[in-house]
């Protein structure tokens, strides 16, 4: 980073950081009513869910840059560098863009803090000042459409303050129930706050059919237009390849037969197919086919780092963000069925509010061995105590290898795949973004964009 980045990275991080939310939408939207509100400027797609958000957004994304419009793309948590959570036309803004972003709302910042510790409320959070940024910046680019990812919930999440054009809801599951609740309505009552009565609808499968049935409610209250998978879109055929994987899709407008996706793994497809509706019903109010050539080019061409990613080969190492059970069981079934390693090797970092020995026990059947580890963020889970919940759910103690520092987790991870599978043997690390973000730059993976 340059030295103005970090002092602008700096001054963010002394702000509620964005695992600690504060449940009001009154300070955002007071600062982009300060701002002359630039939100409004776009039409918006925004997109809810507990797995699939960003990928899913970089998707639709990538189809609506290839339809020829302009497009911002706001996403979270970052990788390597914060610039990643603003995106124009695919590529993260500069690093020069978002201390300018910052410096455009800073004195707006500062009034809504000033008026929000007089009446005894908080300062502005770290992620509602970078969703204010992030309106701002793509006010200013002036982009066509913004494609915007909630970070948390749905109902109280800073990227509320803007009206959508269309809302996404991806696969609802556990997660954040500090915040969102322990009971699966309750997380998708959450969820289903970013829909409106003038936003067209997609709704994904939902695994649980409490989420399914307070999606649909609220959706039937609103009188909201709506797509929802398995009803009105379909993922009709998949056939895994070298790569991706070749689908059929059955969208709101049309279907669209054979196109590659460039992405490994079930839920990639389902993903995608979220995303040509999204796309459809922006473009054509869910009544105008996609252009065949701008769906080919742009599901080809679509990537999504640190998820299912192959960082590198002889021994393969493949990188995801999978944080919570059901991120860990859809890693398991993207492994099996497109890698046959004659020994899988784990690299696991955890953090401290996650369910660590859930994912450790659904990722104990894939992995002959695991290499226990921790990221550099203050939240991880330290390596040692790790191990010891690892130790407990591995029937054999040899199985698993700590490793506090990352370089040598991922050495001894590489060691143990190539000495006890062969040629043919494979890594995979995963427990959290940070450690995803952190073993892409430790393998001399640099920003990647759509």
């Amino acid at each position: 980073m340059s030295e103005e980045l970090r002092e602008v990275y700096a001054a963010l991080l002394e702000r509620a950081p964005e695992n600690r939310i504060e449940p009001d939408l009154s300070r955002i939207r007071r600062a982009m009513e300060l701002m002359g509100d630039p939100q409004n400027g776009y039409r918006t797609i925004r997109i809810a869910g507990t797995n699939g958000k960003t990928t899913t957004a970089r998707i639709i994304e990538r189809i609506l840059r290839e339809a020829g419009l302009r497009t911002g793309r706001a996403t979270s948590p970052h990788l390597r560098s914060p610039v990643e959570r603003i995106a124009i036309d695919g590529a993260s803004i500069s690093e020069e863009g978002f201390v300018q972003a910052y410096r455009d709302v800073e004195p707006f910042i500062e009034m809504v803090d000033a008026e929000s510790l007089a009446a005894g409320g908080p300062r502005m959070t770290f992620f509602e000042v970078v969703i204010a940024m992030t309106y701002q910046a793509f006010a200013s680019a002036p982009v066509d459409v913004a494609v915007v990812e909630t970070g948390m919930g749905g109902t109280w999440d800073a990227t509320g303050a803007v009206d959508p054009d269309v809302c996404v809801i991806t696969a609802i599951s556990y997660d954040h129930q500090e915040y969102l609740g322990d009971d699966i309505a309750d997380i998708a009552g959450e969820k289903a706050g970013i829909l409106t009565a003038d936003a067209f609808a997609v709704i994904g499968s939902q695994r649980y059919a409490e989420a399914a049935d307070v999606l649909r409610e609220r959706v039937i209250e609103l009188g909201a237009q709506a797509a929802f998978e398995e009803e009105q879109i379909a993922v009709l055929e998949r056939t895994p390849g070298v790569g991706g994987q070749l689908l059929t899709l059955q969208g709101i407008a049309a279907r669209y037969d054979e196109v590659f996706l460039g992405l490994l793994g079930e839920h990639q497809a389902h993903n995608a197919l979220l995303a040509v509706a999204a796309c459809e019903a922006l473009l054509g109010d869910g009544e105008t086919p996609l252009s065949s050539d701008v769906l080919v080019t742009a599901l080809a061409e679509v990537t999504s780092p640190g998820r299912a990613e192959v960082a590198r080969q002889a021994p393969t190492v493949l990188l995801d963000a999978a944080h919570n059970p059901d991120g860990a069981a859809v890693l398991v079934e993207t492994v099996r069925e497109n890698f046959r390693f004659t020994r899988t090797v784990g690299v696991v970092g955890i953090l401290q509010e996650k369910e660590a020995d859930r994912i450790l026990e659904i990722l104990e059947p894939l992995c002959d061995d695991i290499v226990v580890t921790q990221s550099s963020s203050p939240r991880a889970i330290p390596a040692d105590r790790l191990a010891d919940i690892a130790r407990d759910i591995f029937d054999d103690p040899d199985r698993v290898t700590e490793a506090a520092s990352l370089p040598d987790a991922i050495q001894a991870a590489v060691d143990l795949a190539e000495q006890r599978g062969g040629e043919f043997g494979g890594v995979v690390v995963a427990g959290s973004v940070t450690l995803a973000a952190e073993v892409r730059e430790l393998l001399g993976l640099g920003d990647d964009e759509a």
